[in-house]
């Protein structure tokens, strides 16, 4: 997998930590604190491992296949960081394609999925990042992503509106330019709010 120059330095992410708690008057020298700069630095290194690495790699494996119809896959689970307020959002997305002679490994999807998600991140660029990936990686007939969050933004701070949850759409090609195939990708992604 093609990777990009490494940006996390849990070390300078550790020192940062120690100083906010002791800029909100707590001592980090106290047990219950003593290893949490250290966890807070392993975890963002965790949580942002999508910037170091390149999504459109993981489209590089791709098999000829004359199928034309529609691929979805739904419900992928996901979680990001807000770059407003660093606080997490999360929930799933929906990909679909329509392959024009190239198709890939559905787990290829979640991937893109997964490394976008693990960058500082807005959703609805996210949303429109994950459809571009797919259109330039496949060359499709269309892409269409249906991603559905609740954001801990919204939750936590501000509004407090709890159970609140924000729909974004990015439409590429025939889902554009095809009323009909729009209307059966939404169906069957509604279909899908009937298991939950």
């Amino acid at each position: 997998m093609k990777r990009i120059i490494a940006t996390i330095d849990q070390e300078k992410i550790r020192r940062a930590v120690q100083q906010i708690l002791e800029a909100i008057g707590e001592n980090p020298e106290r047990e219950g604190l003593l290893d949490t700069p250290q966890r807070i630095a392993e975890m963002y290194h965790d949580i942002f491992s999508g910037t170091d690495e390149e999504a459109m790699a993981e489209l590089e494996a791709c098999f000829q296949e004359p199928h034309s119809e529609m691929i979805l896959v739904k419900d992928i689970p996901f979680y990001s960081m807000c770059e407003h307020h660093l606080l997490p959002f999360y929930g799933r997305v929906h990909v679909a394609y329509i392959p024009k002679g190239k198709i890939t490994g559905l787990s290829k999807i979640a991937r893109v999925v997964d490394i976008l998600s693990k960058r500082p991140q807005m959703q609805e660029r996210l949303t429109s990042h994950i459809a571009d990936i797919l259109e330039q990686g496949l060359s499709p007939v269309g892409v269409a992503v249906v991603m559905e969050a609740e954001h801990m933004c919204m939750v936590m701070r501000g509004v407090k509106k709890s159970g609140s949850y924000v729909i974004t759409s990015a439409l590429r090609g025939g889902f554009r330019s095809h009323p009909e195939t729009r209307a059966e990708f939404f169906a069957l992604v509604l279909s899908s709010r009937e298991r939950h």
